[in-house]
Parts: structure tokens; C-alpha cells; sequence
């Protein structure tokens, strides 16, 4: 199949069909090309659903697309840097870059950028499988662009880089080879893999940033246990701590994960936080340090570490409610979650789903401004009170506005008396 247009038109949604044509039609106006590029095509010969295009043109990528945006309910991004610009929809988005060639100073480097033909800009991709393009201008569209045997890889299953110094330019390919591999169910090519392993060092040359970004592409994936014991055999997760592990107890860990996951939350956050769970206080940090996650993940990888400490204290059979409560409030519910996902079972589990399920969420019926009415005068003992209060109520001793009442009375009748 040398003509993909049938499979443009039933692959695609008709939106995304009509918006790469209506693409193409502003470019001719300019007497420049326009291809689909990269991801979208290797997926549409799969069969697989991609609806995020890619496309690029042999010319000025921002102004085609504050053309199209005119005509479009969009949100426009442009980097004028790369020449590129991003345009989202409700469900999709689209993105159109200038075809340009690529330099690397150094190993790890970001790229220097120049314009450039369509050769010029499928070459410096990472893997054959993702260097094929379709022509989407007339009177040539549909038709393959395959200059570097992606299409015979894809065929074969191999993941193959183009170049021998593919992992030298940019060692974050080594995260994306075993994604992809791990994904499709491919295997990377006989000298792809001795170049990886050749240069799996070069890793050391890309930052905190770049490295923490190709790990959350792995977490996003269905299942990144695979990436990651893979990564693990490849050396990969030791470049980013020599104590990660990507292991049995992790793939038991991920898989009870999706299960386990809060309405609301993110999975992403979860693995994060397993995966880092058998580091010490020392390590952990070290790993916040080098990757530099969001705050609020860095928050819950440092209250799952901090909370694994004191999770003895749950194993009580006499404990309580509230102080069942008082040892779990405040923590991040990530990293709550993923202590009991981390636990052995019956060693506190009972407690932590106890309060994940109910005690998290209860609060007592009366307010401060109850209590006000009562002649409780804020402050101080309005504080106590309403712990007290919250506390009764954790612990099943009243379930009633009227049992809150009468036992703020005889609080207050005792207090007076």
C-alpha cells in the first residue's frame, strides 16, 4: 500500500480529515508541501488509533497555522524557536512544524535548528517506524513517503534507530526505544540494541527534566510495569537512581494499583509513588533533587516515604477511630494509598482502608457558629471542642445533631461547674 488516502479517510475522524485538508489547501496558496508525519502514520498502517496529527511543511509552520486558527475554534501555541505551533481542540490536538535539520553541539545537547526539506527533517527522527510521512497536498495525496525502511520495520516488529549516533545526539531515545517496544510488542533491532547498550551511559548527559518527562510518557502507558522491568534489564532505571527497581513486587504493586485507584486521582501519581517506595529518606530525595517533579508529586513522594515509618502503629487492634484519623490526616491520599498497596496484607491495611473508605471524609454536624450560639466563645476552647466534637463522631459515640448538642452541654456544664 503506497496511497494511504482510504485509510486517512476511514482511520480518521472526518473533523481531523477536513482540518488537515483545509492545512493542505492554505499551503498551496503558499506553493509550499504539507506531509503527515511521525506517530500517526506508523499507527494508521497498524490499524491503531491516533488522533493527535502531526504535520510538516516546507515552509512557515506559525503562519499556517494563525491562518487556520482564524477559521477554527482553537487555542494556538506557537515556539518560535523551533518554528512550530500547536493547536488544540476539545479532544485532539494538531500540530504543524517547519521541516528543518538538526545539529547537536554535544552529547544531550538540545538540538541547534535550521529550515530544511522533508529528507532532511525525517532523518533526524528517532526510529524508521516513526520517519514515514504522507503526502496530504494534490494532486500526490495519500501517497507514502519511506525513504528509511520504516514501513518493511514495521512489518518485521523492530524498533531500529537511523543513525549509529542516534543515543549519542539524544539519550532520551534509549526511554523511547523500550516504550515503543514494550508497547507494541516489538523487539529492538539486533544493532539498535548493541548501540543502546554501547551507550547507555550518555543517559548521564540529559537533565532531570528531559529524563522526568520520558518517565512519565512510560507511566502514562497501559502497562509501564513492562517499560520498566525492561528499562531495569536495560540499565535505563539506574541512571536515574541505582536503588530503583523494576521487579515482580513492582508489577504486583502496579497491577493492584488500577484497581485500587481513588475516583478522582491520578494513576500517574500512584506509580510514581511505588515506584520510589523502597527508597530510604536519603534516596528519595536525592531522586526528587535529580527530576524535579511537580510540587504536589514531590509532596506525595515525600509523605509516602515519611508515612511507611509509622505504619506499625496501625497494626493496634485497639486502636481507634480517631487516632486511626489522626495518624493518616494530612498526609497526601497518594501516598496513603500507596502505603497500602506497598503492605503486607492484614499489617494495618484494615485501618488505612478504613479511613480511605469512611474516616477521611467525616466531620462533625455542629460549626462554630453552633457553638457560638451555645455561649462557646471562639478561641482556644471553641478549638478543643470542635476536636472533641470530631473525634466523638469518628469514633461511632454520636451520629445525631441532638448527641452533638447534649455532649457540648455537658462539656460545658462541667466546664462551669
Amino acid at each position: 500500500m503506497d496511497n494511504l488516502a482510504e485509510l486517512i479517510e476511514t482511520k480518521l475522524p472526518p473533523e481531523l480529515v477536513k482540518l488537515a485538508q483545509k492545512a493542505a489547501a492554505a499551503a498551496g496558496r503558499r506553493k509550499e508541501q504539507l506531509y503527515l508525519v511521525g506517530g500517526v502514520v506508523r499507527d494508521l498502517l497498524l490499524g491503531t488509533a491516533n488522533f493527535d496529527l502531526d504535520l510538516v511543511g516546507e515552509g512557515d509552520a506559525v503562519n499556517l497555522a494563525k491562518e487556520l486558527v482564524k477559521d477554527n475554534e482553537a487555542r494556538l501555541t506557537t515556539h518560535q524557536r523551533f518554528n512550530t505551533a500547536r493547536l488544540k481542540f476539545t479532544g485532539y490536538h494538531l500540530d504543524i512544524a517547519t521541516a528543518r535539520s538538526e545539529t547537536y553541539a554535544r552529547p544531550g545537547a538540545l538540538p541547534a535548528v535550521k529550515p530544511g526539506t522533508l529528507k532532511d527533517d525525517l532523518v533526524r527522527r528517532d526510529f524508521t517506524i516513526n520517519a514515514m510521512a504522507v503526502r496530504l497536498s494534490p494532486p500526490r495525496y495519500g501517497e507514502l513517503v519511506d525513504l528509511y525502511g520504516g514501513r518493511q520495520d514495521l512489518g518485521k516488529k523492530l524498533i531500529r534507530v537511523l543513525h549509529d549516533r542516534s543515543f549519542i545526539d539524544d539519550a532520551t531515545r534509549i526511554w523511547r526505544a523500550i516504550r515503543y517496544e514494550q508497547r507494541l510488542g516489538f523487539r529492538i533491532e539486533e544493532k539498535t540494541l548493541r548501540l543502546l547498550k554501547q551507550d547507555i551511559s550518555y543517559l548521564q548527559t540529559i537533565s532531570g527534566d528531559r529524563v522526568r518527562h520520558e518517565l512519565e510518557m512510560v507511566l502514562k502507558e497501559k502497562e509501564p510495569e513492562k517499560m520498566l522491568a525492561r528499562a531495569a534489564e536495560l540499565g535505563a532505571l539506574a541512571k536515574i537512581h541505582t536503588s530503583l527497581r523494576g521487579d515482580g513486587w513492582l508489577k504486583e504493586k502496579y497491577r493492584a494499583a488500577r484497581r485500587r485507584l481513588l475516583e478522582g486521582h491520578q494513576l500517574l501519581d500512584l506509580y510514581f509513588a511505588l515506584l520510589t517506595y523502597r527508597l530510604d529518606e536519603r534516596e528519595n530525595e536525592e531522586l526528587i533533587s535529580f527530576l524535579h517533579p511537580v510540587r504536589h508529586v514531590a509532596a506525595a513522594l515525600r509523605d509516602t516515604n515519611q508515612l511507611k515509618s509509622s505504619l506499625g502503629e496501625l497494626e493496634d487492634p485497639e486502636i481507634s477511630r480517631a487516632q486511626i484519623f489522626s495518624l493518616l490526616h494530612g498526609y497526601a491520599l497518594t501516598a496513603i494509598q500507596a502505603n497500602y498497596i506497598a503492605m503486607e496484607p492484614d499489617k494495618g491495611r484494615k485501618a488505612i482502608d478504613l479511613y480511605l473508605r469512611k474516616l477521611r471524609t467525616v466531620k462533625p454536624l455542629l460549626t462554630g457558629n453552633d457553638l457560638l450560639k451555645m455561649g462557646i466563645k471562639p478561641g482556644p476552647r471553641m478549638q478543643e471542642v470542635l476536636i472533641a466534637l470530631h473525634e466523638a463522631k469518628l469514633n461511632g459515640e454520636t451520629s445525631t445533631r441532638a448527641e452533638e448538642e447534649a455532649l457540648v452541654g455537658e462539656w460545658v456544664f462541667r466546664t462551669n461547674g
